[in-house]
């Protein structure tokens, strides 16, 4: 259908037809195809006028290599291939001469259609998707991944041809991304003359003793330029220019990944390399990082020990300017997870803290000056939970600004932060901004690990009936006693790294729960602890008497309240305590079946009786029988029955008396006694440490000392 369209000299449709069908062709390396097709196309272009298709054809049809009639000539080829001929070698030269002939302004009869188009510039751009990659192949490398700014840094341009004839090439543009760093290439022979023009314009002049690119041979060129401003810089294209009105802009290539000319790379040549160096031949790179300028200024970030868990802990950060002027500052802080993940609050933890809450929280930044002169009524801040920004105020060389950062830890975890001060070193707005970073781990951990149990008093055991239906391995609620005193045993162990002084500690009422479903509290001690100092590991100790008075299967105790500053803050005014809280189970309040209680003298001595009196207390409305035993003993001997039973009226108690006489002295274990209810099926043991008493080997003799007021 194209060649219809063209022998009838409808040369706009044999375009439109042909441009796509030597995409395809170009795609599946079809290339005596994509020869004939670009001979249809070059022809259609000289007819129609269009100079720069013209010249693209031609160059593509050029760089093509040679597959069918390769080193025969075109009389001896049977097939037609059109009008530019079979793909042969003498071929490929004449299209090149043809076209550089044109470029050069040296009219033929070939050319005859682009002579009043002498004067019209032509441009044409190659990139990693052009076919004119096989004709022009720039290859950019930096011999280095990063370089300081204001220094020195070589590159390595590289350029390779498949055309069949040598191409001379008048000037080269090699163009950054930051404008300051371009420069042009000539001929040696040729730079007095282009040098005076490009000053005019700031632009550098390298010479080269040749620019000639030789067939399937790189073109190497070594310069050095001058670092610009920091960040990236990136070699973004490499233009030759050939004659005064070709100009070709050619996309520059890192070596490292070059992909390879498609249709060339089974081809019979010698293969080379963009670099005579292998390593920057695979690896080179055609960006270079360039290092943020030296700052003159320091910025200190100072904590004092890992961070409590209640507590704003304060990290001052000083400003100094030693060589620099800071103007124009800004001060930016970020709170960042010290594990990864860069979020402050796990959705695991939402359960028992509110989404908007994080575990670690900047609360505030108050700025400190050390000239009074100085106001910060223009200072800038805009503080998050996990970021702020702040407005630091004009230094100028010698003078210091400082700032406190409080931060709040509301549950243990370890946070970097990251403090970056960005300045200019002087009022010159177009200088560049200097940066400075910091950062700092901090541990945010628990001041107090709270643990508690509930005991009877000394000496007594209460006969539960929950107690008894429950299997001992299932773990069930605690059961306290109705009417009766248990004891809450609290322990405060500081578990961080620094000394603490506890100022208080007590039990509040939750609020929200039921006023009957409560316990009466009665501390069995001062609630104020008076500032008790509690090294680290050590534990800290607080009895609470507790009297149930409602049957509840959850009854709420209520919340351990500890108050406590550091060791470092004791004695200061300002200095407010730090609140830990820590809710304490429910607890199940049933009534008793049974009270036991032991009574024996607090201490014996060897070889004189004492009694023994062990009384049992019947909790019920009904009567009850008990069955009691007491085991022989190597440390005492004893009267009265081993075993027996007795009766015991409802509300009412039984008191069982035996004499013991010690035969060891020490400290030395009572013989056990056990106490057996038939109709509940359950039997009592005294504890081992109830059982417990000290036997004097003689009367003792306290001396006690007399106080003179």
């Amino acid at each position: 259908m194209a060649r219809e369209y063209f022998y009838a000299g409808d040369f706009s449709s044999v375009k439109q037809l042909l441009d796509g069908v030597a995409d395809l062709y170009l795609q599946e390396g079809w290339v005596t195809l994509l020869w004939e097709t670009l001979g249809y196309l070059r022809e259609c272009s000289r007819r129609l006028g269009s100079l720069n298709d013209y010249v693209q054809y031609s160059l593509e049809m050029a760089s093509l290599p040679v597959f069918s009639c390769g080193g025969v000539e075109a009389a001896n080829c049977k097939r037609v291939y059109g009008p530019a001929g079979p793909p042969t070698l003498s071929h490929r030269e004449t299209i090149q001469q043809e076209v550089f002939s044109l470029l050069k302004g040296h009219a033929n009869e070939l050319n005859s259609n682009f002579i009043s188009a002498n004067d019209q510039p032509i441009s044409l751009d190659v990139d990693i998707m052009s076919p004119l990659r096989m004709a022009f192949l720039t290859s950019v490398a930096f011999h280095k991944q990063s370089v300081k700014p204001d220094s020195s840094a070589h590159i390595t341009v590289s350029i390779l041809s498949q055309l069949p004839h040598p191409v001379e090439i008048d000037q080269l543009e090699i163009q950054f991304n930051q404008t300051s760093c371009n420069f042009k290439v000539v001929n040696g022979d040729e730079v007095s003359a282009k040098e005076s023009g490009a000053e005019n314009f700031g632009v550098r002049v390298e010479s080269v003793p040749s620019l000639i690119l030789t067939t399937n041979k790189w073109l190497r060129m070594t310069f050095e330029i001058r670092s610009g401003r920091s960040g990236k810089l990136e070699c973004m294209s490499v233009t030759a220019k050939l004659g005064r009105r070709f100009t070709l802009c050619c996309r520059a290539e890192s070596p490292s990944s070059m992909e390879d000319l498609t249709l060339w790379k089974f081809e019979d040549i010698a293969e080379t390399f963009p670099s005579k160096d292998p390593l920057l031949s695979f690896s080179g790179q055609k960006y270079i990082q360039v290092e943020e300028p030296e700052p003159l200024v320091d910025l200190n970030l100072n904590a004092s020990g890992p961070a409590l868990v209640g507590e704003n802990f304060i990290v001052p950060v000083v400003v100094i300017s030693k060589g620099h002027a800071v103007c124009s500052a800004e001060l930016k802080i970020n709170l960042v997870d010290a594990r990864g993940g860069g979020m402050l609050m796990s959705p695991r933890d939402a359960e028992s803290y509110s989404l908007e809450q994080h575990h670690v929280e900047l609360v505030s930044v108050s700025a400190v000056f050390d000239d009074d002169s100085q106001e910060s009524s223009d200072d800038l801040r805009k503080i998050q939970q996990s970021f702020g920004v702040v407005s630091v105020p004009f230094l100028d060389i010698g003078q210091s600004w400082s700032c406190r950062l409080e931060i709040k830890w509301n549950r243990p975890k370890s946070v970097m932060l990251y403090v970056s001060l960005g300045y200019l070193p002087n009022m010159d707005t177009i200088s560049q901004r200097v940066n400075v970073h910091r950062s700092l781990l901090i541990e945010g951990k628990m001041p107090f690990n709270i643990e508690h149990s509930f005991v009877m008093p000394y000496r007594k055991e209460p006969l539960i009936l929950s107690r008894i239906k429950l299997s001992p391995n299932v773990d069930q609620k605690t059961t306290l006693p109705l009417n009766e005193t248990s004891l809450l045993i609290l322990t405060a162990r500081n578990c961080s790294e620094i000394p603490l002084r506890l100022v208080s500690i007590s039990i509040e009422a939750d609020v929200d729960q039921e006023a009957g479903c409560s316990c009466a509290l009665h501390p069995g001690g001062d609630v104020s602890t008076g500032s008790a100092l509690v090294v680290p590991g050590e534990d800290y100790k607080q009895i609470f008497k507790l009297a149930p008075q409602g049957h509840a299967i959850n009854q709420y105790v209520g919340t351990v309240v500890l108050k406590w500053i550091r060791d470092s803050n004791f004695g200061q005014l300002s200095c407010h305590s730090v609140v830990t809280k820590q809710k304490l189970p429910s607890v199940s309040v049933e009534m008793p079946l049974f009270v036991v209680t032991l009574d024996p003298p607090p201490h014996v001595i060897l070889g004189v009786p004492f009694s023994l009196y062990i009384k049992v207390c019947n909790k019920t409305s009904l009567l009850q029988e008990i069955k009691y035993s007491l085991d022989d003993s190597q440390s005492f001997v004893f009267t009265g029955p081993h075993n027996d039973s007795v009766f015991i009226l409802p509300k009412s108690e039984h008191t069982i008396n035996y004499t013991l006489v010690p035969l060891a002295s020490g400290l030395q274990n009572l013989p056990s006694f056990t106490v057996t209810s038939p109709r509940y099926s359950a039997a009592m043991n005294p504890s081992l440490a109830a059982t417990t008493i000290f036997v004097f080997p003689s009367v003792p003799h306290f001396a006690v000392a007399l106080r003179n007021d």
